[in-house]
Order: C-alpha cells, then sequence, then structure tokens
C-alpha cells in the first residue's frame, strides 16, 4: 500500500508541475497526444517558470532517488537542450539544505562531544547541500582547512521507499512485457540498492577515498584529498578543504588560463587508468564531484571529492571489455561478435555471423564521421539495441561502468567539443592489454598464488589415490597391464608433486620465498614438472 501511495505522489508531483508539456515535445503517436489534452490537469494546474525549473523542482520534490537521476541528466548537454541542462546542473549542489541546528547536533552526537570542542571554528552555513548529505566549512585546532560532511536525517527510508517503488513498476514491466525480460530490471535495481545505500556510510567514502589517493599518489593528473579518521564516522566525514574551479565553470576555467583541451584529455585518461589499472573507479563523476586545480594551468591537474559511489568489476569482465572496445576501435566486428558469446553475454547458440552482420549494420554509418565526432555513448546504445535482438541480458555490473562513461563523455565535450574519446583511450587500454599477457604479469599471478598452491599440493597424493581407488571399486572388473600402468604412472606423479610441494613447505619461510620471487627458478621448477608429466 506504501508503494500504491508513493506511486500516486509521484504522478502529483508531476502534474502539479506539468511535466507533461516535456513529453508533448516528443514525436508521440496521435491518440497519447490526444489523450494528453484531454487530462484535466491542464485546466487545474497551470504552468510556472519555464521547462527546466519545473522539472528540477520536481525532481527536488520527490527526493533523492530522483536527484540522482537528474544529475545524471544533467551531463548531457549533447542530447538535452541549454534549458534543461541549465537547471539540472543546479541539482548538483544546489538541493535546499536541511537545518543547521539540526546538522550541529546530529555531529555533537556522533563525535560524542559538542562542535566548539572539535573544532576550532565551525560555520553554520552550510558550503553546499547534496541529495543524501550536506556540507559545512570548518578549522582545526592545528588551522587546517576542512569540511565536514553529516548524512541527511531519515534520508534512509525515503531511498528503500523510492527502490520499493522501482522494484514494483519492474515486476510489472517484467510480467507484461516479455521482450523487456532480458534487461534483468531487478538485478540493476538491486545493484542501485546496494550502490546508493552504501554511499549511506560514511566510513565507506572515507575508505575509498583513502584507496584512490594511495593510487594517484605524486599524480599530476589528479588529486584526492586527505582523510581526518579521528573524526570519521558512519553519520560524519572529515577532508580537507581544497580551492579549485568547479569543472563545469567554463569562464573562470577561461579566466585562469586552464588548456581545457588537456583537460578534457587528461579526465578521459584518469577514468581508463582508474577502470583498467586499478579496477577501482569513481562512479559519481558529476560536475559538483570534479575540480580542477588553477595553479597548473599548462598540465591542468583534477581534483575529485565525494568517493561514495565506486565500481569495480570482475577480471574476466575487465579483460572482455577491454578487448571488446579496442576490437571497436579496430573496427574487427567478427572479434566483437565471438567475444559477447565467449564472455557469456550472449547464449551459446548465437550466430555469430549474423551478429557481426548486425553489429557492422549499426557501426559503419556511426564510423563514417570523424572520430572527434563520434558519440561513445551513441556506439554503446546502438550496440546495446543490436544486443538486444540476439536475447542479450544486462549485465548489472557494467551499469555504473556505463553511467559513468556517459558522464565523462558529457564533461569531455563539455570542456572540449572536438574531444576524440577514442584516440585519448586506445593508447591506455593498448598498454593494458599487453601488460596483462606480458611475463611479468603471468609470474606475478604465480607468485600470489604460490602460498594457496602450496597448501593445497601436499593433500594432492592422498586426492588421487582417493580417486583411482573409487574409480577401481566402480570397475572391478577391468584389469590389465595398461590399466595398471596407467595407474602406476598417475601414483608415481602425485608422489613427485608431493615430494616437491612437502620439501618447499618444510624449508625455512626466507628461502621459501627466495625461490619462489626468482622468476628463473620458478620457470625451471615449472619446466621440471611439465617434464615429469610428460613422462
Amino acid at each position: 500500500m506504501s508503494v500504491l501511495l508513493r506511486i500516486l505522489a509521484i504522478l502529483w508531483v508531476a502534474c502539479r508541475h506539468r511535466l507533461d508539456l516535456l513529453l508533448l515535445r516528443l514525436p508521440l503517436p496521435g491518440l497519447i497526444r490526444l489523450l494528453f489534452w484531454l487530462m484535466p490537469w491542464r485546466y487545474l494546474f497551470k504552468p510556472v517558470g519555464n521547462s527546466g525549473g519545473r522539472l528540477r523542482k520536481a525532481m527536488i520534490e520527490l527526493g533523492p532517488v530522483f536527484i540522482k537521476f537528474g544529475q545524471m541528466l544533467s551531463t548531457r548537454s549533447d542530447t538535452l537542450s541549454p534549458e534543461l541542462t541549465v537547471e539540472l546542473t543546479k541539482l548538483l549542489d544546489q538541493v535546499p539544505p536541511f537545518s543547521s541546528t539540526q546538522a550541529e547536533t546530529m555531529i555533537e552526537a556522533a563525535l560524542g562531544q559538542s562542535v566548539n570542542t572539535a573544532f576550532a571554528a565551525f560555520e553554520r552555513q552550510p558550503l553546499a547541500s547534496a541529495s543524501v548529505s550536506q556540507i559545512h566549512a570548518a578549522q582545526l585546532s592545528s588551522g587546517e582547512a576542512v569540511i565536514v560532511k553529516v548524512i541527511r536525517p531519515g534520508i534512509r527510508e525515503v531511498i528503500r521507499r523510492d527502490i520499493g517503488v522501482l522494484r514494483l513498476l519492474a515486476h510489472i514491466l517484467h510480467w507484461r512485457t516479455s521482450n523487456l525480460r532480458r534487461l534483468r530490471l531487478q538485478d540493476v535495481i538491486d545493484e542501485y540498492e546496494k550502490t546508493i545505500i552504501d554511499e549511506l556510510d560514511l566510513r565507506r567514502e572515507a575508505a575509498n577515498a583513502s584507496q584512490m589517493r594511495r593510487s594517484f599518489a605524486d599524480s599530476e593528473l589528479l588529486y584526492i584529498p586527505k582523510i581526518h579518521w579521528a573524526l570519521c564516522n558512519r553519520q560524519i566525514l572529515v577532508q580537507e578543504r581544497i580551492q579549485g574551479i568547479p569543472i563545469n565553470d567554463l569562464t573562470a576555467l577561461d579566466a585562469a588560463g586552464i588548456d581545457r583541451a588537456k583537460l578534457a584529455s587528461n579526465g578521459v585518461e584518469i577514468f581508463f587508468t582508474q577502470v583498467f589499472r586499478d579496477n577501482f573507479f569513481h562512479a559519481d563523476m558529476h560536475p559538483g564531484n570534479i575540480f580542477v586545480n588553477p595553479k597548473q594551468p599548462h598540465q591542468p591537474q583534477y581534483m575529485a571529492v565525494d568517493f561514495g559511489i565506486m565500481g569495480s568489476l570482475e577480471i574476466s569482465d575487465q579483460a572482455y571489455l577491454a578487448r571488446i572496445l579496442l576490437a571497436f576501435f579496430k573496427r574487427d566486428y567478427r572479434q566483437i561478435a565471438q567475444l559477447h558469446v565467449d564472455c557469456g553475454w550472449l547464449p551459446k547458440e548465437t550466430p555469430v555471423n549474423e551478429f557481426e552482420g548486425a553489429i557492422r549494420t549499426v557501426s559503419e554509418p556511426i564510423f563514417s564521421q570523424p572520430l572527434g565526432q563520434i558519440s561513445f555513448a551513441e556506439v554503446l546504445l546502438g550496440l546495446f539495441h543490436t544486443a538486444g535482438r540476439f536475447n542479450m541480458e544486462i549485465q548489472p555490473q557494467l551499469v555504473l561502468l556505463q553511467k559513468t562513461l556517459f558522464h565523462i563523455e558529457g564533461l569531455g565535450r563539455q570542456l572540449y567539443p572536438q574531444l576524440d574519446l577514442w584516440k585519448t583511450a586506445q593508447p591506455v587500454l593498448e598498454q593494458w592489454v599487453k601488460q596483462q599477457i606480458g611475463p611479468p604479469q603471468v609470474l606475478k599471478r604465480i607468485r600470489q598464488q604460490w602460498p594457496d598452491l602450496a597448501w593445497q599440493l601436499p593433500q594432492l597424493p592422498g586426492l588421487v589415490y582417493q580417486v583411482l581407488n573409487e574409480q577401481q571399486k566402480a570397475r572391478p572388473s577391468q584389469s590389465g597391464k595398461k590399466h595398471i600402468r596407467s595407474t602406476s604412472d598417475l601414483m608415481r606423479m602425485a608422489l613427485v608433486f608431493g615430494c616437491v610441494s612437502t620439501s618447499l613447505w618444510l624449508m625455512p619461510v626466507s628461502i621459501t620465498t627466495a625461490f619462489v620471487a626468482a622468476p628463473y627458478s620458478l620457470i625451471l621448477l615449472v619446466g621440471a614438472l611439465l617434464i615429469l608429466w610428460r613422462r
């Protein structure tokens, strides 16, 4: 019942702000347009202000789930009208704040001390207000300027209620529309719920920021502010305050002499480095969270905040994604089609030749344009619609990546409309793929897995004996020299493996570590074991 009431509330807000006028801009069928014209709200509510302002106010009234959606739309200036983009951009840090007195009370309860004791100075007026939190400026007793982030009261219940609405709508669509089942809407909503609920634990955000600060230590491309762990908990986060230019303030960037073309290129490089080098990427890169260091105009440096939403991929998905993107750069449609089947995104029985032809049909008209004018989002959406005809299911683990990639492209095109996303991304991907298949990386993986093997190898002779014994009992009539010889060979091989692993196990730790760490010793060991296996 609460979900149904929430749906009615959403419809009421949409009618009161006359969002139907936005839908009438779309090429709707005549019958639907006629129904819109006959609806009673057209005569009950008069539109106030422009359509972008009405949409922004409706999203603020509906809560954080809708505000997040508006933030994502705000980066798509290449597809939305300037009127909508300007208004939706205000959702990034101009959400109405909650009471400063309430914020102080929450901070004092979380820290167990008064604000005046914890900080040398504290500004009651919020510095910024976002969908799930509010930020106040403060100063530590050491004199360092910091920001204090506090979670909005009651936000968890609001989010769970709206997630319930999304689940109901997804269930109805899944039940009534069979061709939407491949979208796996319930799985996507599960992933989104996990992401946004995790964002409410500020300890997780602080840990994410610390991890990324280590990954980009001394980097000229990206600066991550310092976390003050002694003042952090689930409800409160205290972080170094940075002084940067908002990424979407083009006038200020030009006044500071920032090289916008280089800035856009650096942003793409940072994203692909996070995804493929670190497998840990900032998944909430809207303009409210990204700033530019004004002290380095010719080598622009990004300054990032708000690490509540982070993404990572399975190693297999990471590898397949890199190979698919590289195949796109080379227009190798056959490999794209085969990779979709190999990684399980398409059924095994999918006719690869047909899928290859469908991809070529969609992609060739797009690639006929100069690369700098090609929208990465347009390519991905075209591929998605094409794969949908072959029963491709949505991969929930890739949803965050796709959303972040759209953000990056939108930001890059705002900064520098001629941004060639492909040219910037290709060298990063090629370097990563070379590293993954090179000898150093292979040896690194062997060294990483060796402790597990050292534990398991001593058990191998007993397991082999058990399997052979069960096999012999299952086939008591089978006998003969060939069977006896194969059994004997297996037993000897298991004995050799057991002796080698046990010797390594019994060695002093320092000797074993030195032996395993030496690449040539490891190669000789593997070679000897392969020879024994062959014999």
